[in-house]
Parts: structure tokens; sequence; C-alpha cells
């Protein structure tokens, strides 16, 4: 583990500290530490940073409440930089926005990556848009009860194709399902943080289980 002491503070005593969402692994934003916020930080699990503007520490979160629960704490190879991975609260951007990085510069002709976050922000602005001639467009201008019944049709899919053993039916089958699910997420407010925070708190249940079984 790498002691503070070795880290390289600029001339104001800063260094640049990198946000990023421990479970999405979106950056949420760009800020800056001295040692005594990066040494609270440490000591309280919770992001602590100096505002530049004010020229005072900050804990995030101290009168809006989005906290940010510290993951880890990473240094670059140059040790004149962290990475701070977190747990949030709530939104990252005073602005009230998941992150603070949201004006696009540039867009280049590679393809995103596909990831469920990815999948969600579309889904998201689906319903927002309601583009013609979409089918996910079409399930928003139903509602809810068309979605859950779509639902309940797809998990029936996944139990058959999983009962008659075919693997490549059975995978489609739950891309399927999962994709009405994401689709009833949307319409009740449902965000992929919420899912899985949950299956996070399961986690830590099952490991403390399995230790008392040990035992």
């Amino acid at each position: 583990m790498l002691d503070i002491s070795e880290l390289k503070f600029d001339e104001k005593g800063l260094i640049p500290a990198i946000v990023v969402d421990a479970g999405s692994r979106k950056v949420l934003t760009l800020a800056y530490m001295n040692r005594e916020s990066l040494e609270i930080s440490m000591k309280e699990g919770r992001t602590c940073f100096w505002s530049r503007s004010r020229r005072e520490l900050w804990r995030k979160g101290e009168t809006s409440g989005n906290v940010q629960h510290i993951v880890s704490i990473t240094a670059d190879c140059d040790r004149d930089a962290l990475v701070v991975e977190v747990n949030k609260d709530g939104p990252a951007c005073h602005l009230g926005t998941d992150s603070c990085f949201n004006d696009k510069v540039f867009a280049g002709n590679e393809p995103a990556p596909f990831s469920v976050g990815g999948l969600y922000r579309l889904l998201q602005g689906r319903k927002e848009q309601l583009p013609e001639g979409s089918y996910t467009t079409y399930l928003f201008q139903k509602g809810l009860d068309k979605i859950l019944k779509k639902v309940g049709e797809e998990s029936t899919e996944v139990i058959i194709a999983g009962k008659g053993g075919d693997k490549r039916e059975t995978v489609y089958e739950i891309a399927d399902l999962m994709y009405h699910v994401m689709v009833m997420m949307v319409e009740m407010g449902i965000s992929v943080e919420d899912i899985t925070r949950e299956l996070a708190s399961r986690h830590v249940i099952d490991h403390k289980v399995k230790q008392e079984k040990m035992v």
C-alpha cells in the first residue's frame, strides 16, 4: 500500500482527483485534494476535497446529501494524480446531473462498446423523445400494464427455452427479458444503480452467512 507521503502535490499543495463510479466506471467529476482533505477522505471513507474557488475544505454532500462513499483511491504511475472510486448517494454535479462531464466536444466514428448503463440511457432517451417507428416508443406510449405484460411473456419464454436445454435460444430469450425489464425500470424510475446497490447488499449478507456456516 502506497504511503501518501510518496504522492506528488503541486506547488499549491494540490493533487487532481478523478472521481469514478465504482459500479458503472463512469467518470463523475474532476476535483482537487490537498494532504489534509486526502487524510480526511481516508479517515471518514467519504470524499473531501479542497475548493480552489472558496479556498477551503469541502466534504462532498455536506449540504446536498449527495455523499460519495470511497471504495478505493489509486495513484497513477507518476504519483501526481489520483483515481477515487466511489459509491454515490446522488448526482455528482452541482447542476443535478449524474456526472459533471456532459458536453460532448467530439464524436469519433468508433461505436461505443455495449454496456447495461448505455442501454439504460438509450431507453431513457426513447422515453423522453418518443421517436416514431420505435418499438420502445410503442411500449412507453402503451404504459406500464403493457410493459409488465411483455415482461411476463418474456419470462415464460426464458423458462421454456431453459427447460428445452437450448443454450443459444435461452441466451436469446434472456436478452429479450432483460430489455423489457429495463424498459420497465425506466418507466418506474428505477436506476441501474438501484439494482446494483440491492445486489451488493445481498452479496454482503451472503458472505456473512457463509462465514457463519464455516464457523
